[in-house]
Parts: structure tokens; sequence; C-alpha cells
């Protein structure tokens, strides 16, 4: 079946992009507004796009109210945000900081989710989190009203050491992150329990097994 994105509702695209491009990863973003007040909030529009620059991207979407969210109100003010992952062990607290709540509520409160000071930026980050990436607004991009993509370079991060397992070269034991993803219908999640490994190819062994003739 052929889809017109042209035709389709803006819902209707939003099932199909969020329904297919799966699994995402998930961030809270910990912000702090102009006056100070701590917001919170999950994302899964969100990766790493660079390391030289150390550049990560989260999209904000527009707030249902038809205004830019307070993560990207934020952002913009400060020029600073803290990108938290969230563990198995935290999916029901990321899920409370999806709450609808009003501006100036924190979201972290309601989570039962304490935070520790970010050694470079304002925004604190989140104590359990086992990586938490300290940012700085780069550039921004915006496609439509009240909705942008957020570029940040990170200054420092954050991991538990019992995660580490070479600082010197910044290896960490990924499956201990226990990290999970976003799947579709914004209630469906998966773990990251079952991997494969492949090794990359490279010309010269492709060569030498003759496979390149």
């Amino acid at each position: 079946m052929q889809f017109d994105f042209k035709t389709m509702k803006p819902m209707d695209r939003y099932e199909l992009l969020l329904g297919t491009v799966v699994p995402r990863p998930i961030t809270i973003v910990t912000t702090l507004s102009a006056g100070g007040a701590l917001n919170a909030a999950p994302y899964s529009l969100f990766n790493v796009v660079g390391h030289d620059p150390p550049v990560i991207m989260i999209a904000v979407l527009p707030h249902p109210e038809g205004r830019l969210k307070d993560t990207a109100d934020n952002i913009f003010a400060t020029r600073e945000f803290v990108v938290n992952l969230v563990p198995r062990s935290m999916a029901d607290a990321m899920n409370i900081t999806c709450i609808d709540a009003p501006p100036g509520v924190n979201e972290l409160d309601l989570a039962g989710l304490e935070t520790a000071p970010s050694a470079t930026v304002k925004p604190p980050r989140i104590a359990a989190s086992p990586v938490a990436f300290e940012c700085r607004l780069l550039t921004s991009l915006s496609f439509g009203p009240n909705q942008a993509v957020i570029f940040g370079e990170v200054a420092s991060a954050h991991a538990a050491g019992d995660v580490v397992l070479d600082a010197a070269s910044g290896v960490v034991d990924t499956p201990k992150l226990d990290l999970f993803g976003a799947m579709h219908a914004a209630r469906w999640y998966s773990t990251t329990a079952d991997r494969f490994e492949m090794v990359r190819p490279t010309w010269a062994q492709w060569v030498k097994e003759g496979k390149a003739s």
C-alpha cells in the first residue's frame, strides 16, 4: 500500500512514522526556565548525530495547546539542557514525567526522581540515570509552528561507575545500562535484552575470500 503524505492527516503521519521507525532510544530531558524552574520531559525523537563535535539532537513537537513545549522554551532561554538515559528500572517514573501537567509543575517530584548537580551546566541531571549528557544549545531548526529540532553540543557526560569498563577510552558495559526503546502507539516499549553480533566486512577480506569477482 502506498501512503501519500501530502493527503494524510498530521496524526495519521505520526502513527505511521512512529509505528515503523522503531525502537527509538528514550531520554528524559531536564531543563531550567529563565526564572530557575525545573522541568523534565521524556523524548524518543532523540539521538546522537555526531562525535566531532559531539552532538545530540532532540525533536520537540508542538504542545497540544498550540504552543511551544516547556523543554524548547527553556533551552532557547538558557541554552542548556541535560539528556538523561532511561533504564528499565526507571520506566514507570519516565511514564509519569510524560503527564500533561501545567507549566511550573516539577514532573520529577511527581515521579519520585531525585536530581544531582551537573558539572558544566545549570540544569541538574537525574541521579538514577546511568548516563547523563550535559549539553549546550548549538543550533536548531523548525519545520512548522511551535516545534523545533534542537542540536546540543555535549560539554560533559556522567556515567555510573559500575557501567564504565575503560574510562580512558570511554568504553561502557552497554548491556548493563539496561536501556529500553520506544515502539508504537505511544505506549509500547521494547527492551534491549535480545542482541546479535555481526562483524563488519572489509574490502580486503572480501577480495581475499574471492568474493570481489
